[in-house]
């Protein structure tokens, strides 16, 4: 419990992770521009998607999705090749490391974290590991770090399942419910086209690096559409407004990877939109830039939800954004309150939420049915949301509120490391 009463009296923070998937379907109304911090792409749901299928008349039970992929076991090894990130380098260091053999890829300014991120070319035929140390030891006490990936915290296989709502037990919401609250979401791309989506309050921006294409929008839309997708999708705040930050991207090997550097572009654009909370279904390594970017963004008031993780099969490494004490970590149960069979467990954990069967949107108009930690999160994003835009509880006694009010303990009693302090039964006051 003091870990939350610390993190958020200062109103936790906006955060990293990585995403796969990419827009598709009908063109929505969209402008484009570019920028020196990536491929920015603006969209705005547009559209009544009437042509395509709801929940109740969808044909699709695809049971894609596979075994999990191996990267729980050593996150810490998983970043991009040739690559190593700065931040707040000394007055002349793109000078100073070119005698090194290193270049400058990219300068970032992340004017909302007060920092500026330095992204690295190491020197040929040098690894990662070798040249953080050469750059720790010509720089010592200079933060440095490799470009982390992140992977989407989806499932490992499909099962059957329901409407998010439903799911949950909460009642139908009204096309309003939510109104006037702005959740911001740094996952994959996101399909604004999709009958679940279209006509909602949506500003989706892509931060791909300008050499690569953006991952596909089948997790995005997801976790989208549990956030705010319309009535009839059992969308849980289908009234509020989304800013959704794609991280993910296609890399020269054909794979889909998010790393850092993205990361923080989002989380950047987070703070500058203000958002009432944060939520990322993604999960990664610990590292050092992330980590003081979070520090950053919590003093600037946010307050962030991330997953707990799907590694529990895999090494059980702790996974990070939400392994950080300033993030609100949320784990997954089945509807017999049993835990998701992958979730991670650990010290770390807060909250647990419905995350098996939960009935997705997918890109191309349909549904199905998937399980994770990704979509547990969204229960805990938006409850924390509602409460911050009310603005009647002191931010420092938001999850005092959630968590000794409403949390029903669910493992050994008090706080554990599967269920944290348990399933939070707070329902929103929006019908």
């Amino acid at each position: 419990m003091g870990r939350w009463i610390v993190g958020l009296c200062v109103l936790l923070a906006a955060t990293g992770g990585a995403w796969l998937y990419l827009s598709q379907g009908a063109s929505p109304t969209r402008t484009a521009a570019r920028s020196s911090a990536g491929s920015i792409v603006s969209i705005r749901g547009a559209g009544d998607g009437s042509a395509a299928q709801s929940p109740s008349s969808s044909a699709d039970s695809s049971k894609g999705g596979g075994a999990p992929s191996g990267f729980g076991s050593a996150p810490e090894s998983r970043y991009e090749d040739g690559e190593i990130l700065i931040s707040d380098p000394p007055s002349g260091f793109a000078d100073m490391i070119g005698p090194l053999g290193f270049t400058v890829k990219e300068r970032v300014d992340l004017p909302e974290l007060s920092i500026t991120l330095y992204r690295l070319h190491t020197p040929r035929g040098m690894a990662v590991p070798e040249a953080r140390k050469l750059l720790g030891a010509r720089f010592p006490g200079l933060t440095i770090d490799a470009n982390h990936q992140f992977e989407a915290q989806g499932p490992p296989k499909d099962f059957s399942g329901n409407l998010p709502r439903a799911v949950i037990g909460w009642r139908p919401a009204s096309p309003d419910c939510g109104g006037g609250v702005r959740i911001g979401m740094i996952d994959a791309a996101v399909d604004v086209s999709h009958p679940a989506l279209a006509g909602q309050d949506i500003e989706y921006v892509s931060f791909h690096d300008n050499g690569r294409k953006p991952g596909p929008a089948d997790h995005g839309t997801a976790v989208a559409g549990i956030l705010v997708g319309k009535p009839e999708w059992g969308g849980l705040l289908p009234g509020a407004s989304l800013a959704a930050g794609n991280m993910f991207e296609v890399n020269e090997a054909g794979e889909v990877v998010g790393n850092g550097v993205s990361m923080l572009k989002a989380v950047n654009w987070m703070i500058k939109t203000k958002v009432h909370v944060i939520n990322m279904s993604v999960a990664g390594s610990d590292n050092k830039i992330v980590r003081k970017a979070l520090k950053e963004a919590v003093e600037k008031g946010l307050i962030i939800v991330a997953a707990a993780g799907n590694w529990g099969r895999d090494g059980n490494k702790p996974a990070f954004p939400a392994a950080y004490k300033e993030v609100v970590a949320v784990t997954a149960f089945a509807a017999d309150k049993t835990i998701y069979s992958h979730a991670n467990s650990g010290s770390y954990i807060d909250f647990a939420a419905p995350g098996v069967q939960i009935y997705t949107a997918t890109t191309g108009g349909g549904g199905r049915m998937q399980s994770g930690t990704s979509f547990a999160a969204p229960y805990i994003s938006a409850l924390i949301a509602l409460t911050t835009a009310a603005g009647n509880v002191k931010p420092e006694d938001i999850l005092k509120k959630l968590m000794m009010e409403k949390a029903v303990d669910l493992g050994i009693p008090g706080h554990d490391q599967v269920y944290g302090n348990g399933f939070v039964t707070l329902q929103p006051d929006c019908k």
